[in-house]
């Protein structure tokens, strides 16, 4: 855990539940990815986490950036970011939201559908385009098959459809499944979207591998280093697109319990509610898909088993029931419980208002003043 949060932590008055974020970490986790993929593109997932703090770092730091609709491009801008590095990566936009992000100056769109094609050449003229195809996503804790990507037949029709209609064919992209612990996925994905490139002419095109890349919750993963070998040895122009990876260890989610309940004839395990569910920004514990690490502030001693519940009147709000969790025995209403490495997918996921709950506050940790040296 990193000190500004801790620090900023250290005060248990302050209304739950809330997100604090630590941009310094996000820097960190940036110059560590670089690091791992050597002369590739880094183009920020902005879904993620789209706090002005988040984007403003990564910024400074020299990252580009996937946006997924004309907000998302208008808040990168709005932080500092030149459109140039800018990538339109939602194939399903629409015209009126591909009009808006060329009119903004984005010049780079993913596609995967001759309709949508036929969108570009109207609404982003001269745009380089990146066809998305469909790989395999086996080992990912969030599969996307089906929804995104053009099969490898049509995803090289498409880039041979790009010059007839005045766009460019830049190259081919992917999508291996969120938080992918499989490193032989990537390798796989890459080597089919190499093949269509190819297939389609394409000369030394832009390789783009997507997200993905996994964060050790409760469980090791493979290092960066691994993800990046498995993609390596082919002539392209290598774009990576981590969100999860980047922005998950710095933030940290703290709720409060609002109830520790024995139910007999239920389950033998206690159940605690926490004041933050699957709409106050955990609706990655959707199917238990991700298992964020937990602790309670100011509490020790034997630990027992328990089902984690959100706080609305939704049968569906239960964040754990199968993934084992174990509590202090001495957990009491009023406790603070703090989930882990949330800085992605929480924020941007919470309800507006469900049941009446506000949205997720979310609070920037003050860095720690420079010390002389």
């Amino acid at each position: 855990m990193q000190s500004a949060l801790e620090a900023f932590l250290s005060d248990r008055n302050r209304p739950t539940p809330f997100l604090v974020l630590d941009p310094a970490v996000v820097a960190r986790r940036y110059a560590e990815l670089t690091q791992a993929f050597p002369g590739a593109e880094i183009l920020y997932a902005v879904k993620a986490c789209p706090h002005p703090a988040v984007l403003r770092v990564l910024v400074d730091a020299g990252a580009g950036f996937d946006a997924a609709s004309p907000a998302e491009v208008a808040s990168c801008v709005e932080a500092g970011a030149d459109p140039a590095r800018i990538c339109a990566g939602n194939p399903v936009r629409g015209a009126a939201a591909t009009a808006a992000c060329h009119a903004a100056g984005v010049r780079r769109f993913v596609t995967d559908s001759v309709e949508d094609l036929d969108e570009l050449a109207v609404h982003a003229p001269g745009a380089e385009v990146l066809v998305r195809v469909l790989v395999d996503d086996t080992g990912s804790a969030t599969p996307f098959f089906g929804k995104f990507g053009a099969t490898p037949a049509v995803a090289t029709e498409l880039l041979r459809g790009c010059g007839s209609r005045g766009l460019v064919a830049t190259g081919v992209t992917f999508h291996a499944g969120s938080q992918q612990t499989r490193p032989a996925t990537y390798s796989a994905g890459a080597a089919t979207a190499v093949a269509v490139a190819t297939e389609a002419g394409v000369q030394r095109p832009v390789l783009d591998i997507g997200g993905g890349l996994p964060v050790a919750y409760r469980s090791a993963v493979p290092a960066w280093a691994e993800f990046a070998a498995a993609v390596a040895g082919h002539d392209v122009r290598l774009v990576v697109e981590p969100g999860r990876a980047l922005v998950a260890e710095a933030g940290v989610l703290r709720t409060s319990v609002l109830r520790v309940s024995r139910r007999p004839g239920v389950d033998h395990r206690r159940w605690v509610y926490l004041d933050a569910g699957r709409y106050q920004g955990l609706a990655e514990t959707e199917n238990e898909a991700i298992d964020y690490p937990v602790r309670v502030a100011g509490r020790d001693g034997p630990t027992g088993p328990v089902v984690i519940a959100g706080p609305t009147c939704d049968g569906d709000d239960v964040l754990y029931r199968r993934t084992p969790y174990a509590l202090p025995l001495s957990l009491r209403a009023g406790d603070h419980v703090d989930l882990l490495h949330a800085g992605a997918y929480t924020a941007s996921y919470a309800s507006v208002g469900f049941n009446g709950f506000a949205p997720l506050p979310v609070h920037v940790a003050p860095q720690p003043s420079s010390r002389a040296t």
